[in-house]
């Protein structure tokens, strides 16, 4: 990566519907800049209004990278992220003082600000031995593995992906370390310097808003959209709330009214657990949204 001292790249970040998409936007023009996604919900081109990507109107007002670059089946990891998104940074610096990253996801945020640690590699067997417990015990069977193994990284994990919660504990049964232990050794050096804003509001109006949004979701067509892309419906990118409810009613275990009940509350019980992790950022600025000259003071002072 290039020398960039002088730089500053700006975080934007918060809980699913607190407002980040227009907001980011909004800073995005003011800075001049293009707009790089650390959503990994949003990285697949076949989801879009499960996801919440920006409107085709958004992502022609602002450049976007990271958003709808991948397919269903491809593959992709949290380093891969890294390593395209430092490069990204590179080519945004050479003509601006500012970059603008934004999103909701935690892991990907740490790789780009911070660097993450090499993970360890794991013995086919322990995750083939894993997957088979996944399998005859379900997902509460993995939350509660995961919980007597790492309960720190339990409160801030997505319980709802079963793919997070096996790689923890594949990486505490190879090494014996905890995962949420990995993530605190030594930062890597960036040579640019970071201001994240976490956009705040209080919790019954985010709880609110993702009501609203995802009935919003069901008008735009979420059922169709699930359907759409059912035979891919075991692969990560589909293990994500919003899909997996919508295919347990399309597989008669609920009406059509408690799936999107259980989408709703799921997305509530993640909004909590993204909170969760913002708290570590001790440097970051908490700002609600609707205060957008607090948030231009914030990213021009010195």
């Amino acid at each position: 990566m290039k020398k960039n001292s002088d730089k500053t790249l700006i975080v934007l970040t918060g809980p699913t519907a607190v407002g980040k998409t227009d907001l980011s936007i909004q800073i995005a023009q003011m800075l001049g800049v293009p707009i790089i996604s650390a959503d990994s919900r949003q990285f697949y081109n076949d989801l879009k209004i499960g996801v919440a990507t920006p409107s085709q109107n958004q992502l022609e007002i602002v450049k976007h990278f990271f958003i709808g670059h991948l397919s269903i089946g491809d593959y992709y990891n949290v380093s891969m992220f890294e390593n395209q998104a430092l490069q990204v940074l590179d080519s945004i610096f050479e003509n601006s003082d500012y970059a603008l990253v934004t999103g909701g996801s935690g892991l990907y945020l740490d790789a780009l600000c911070y660097g993450i640690d090499d993970r360890p590699d794991v013995n086919d067997d322990v995750r083939n031995e894993l997957k088979l417990f996944y399998k005859e015990n379900g997902i509460q069977g993995l939350r509660l593995k995961l919980k007597s193994i790492d309960p720190e990284f339990y409160k801030e994990v997505d319980i709802a992906n079963p793919n997070r919660m096996i790689r923890a504990i594949e990486v505490f049964l190879t090494t014996g370390e905890k995962f949420s232990s990995l993530r605190k050794k030594t930062s890597k050096k960036r040579n640019f310097t970071t201001k994240m804003i976490i956009l705040e509001r209080e919790r019954a109006e985010i709880f609110n808003r993702i009501n609203d949004r995802v009935d919003v979701m069901i008008q735009q067509g979420l059922i169709e959209e699930a359907l759409s892309v059912i035979k891919y419906r075991n692969t990560n990118a589909l293990n994500t709330v919003g899909y997996k409810e919508i295919y347990d009613w399309i597989d008669n275990k609920c009406s059509l009214i408690q799936a999107i009940e259980k989408i709703k509350t799921n997305t509530r019980r993640y909004a909590k657990r993204q909170i969760t992790w913002f708290k570590k950022y001790a440097d970051a600025k908490w700002i609600n949204p609707d205060n957008f000259e607090a948030i231009k003071f914030f990213i021009y002072e010195k």
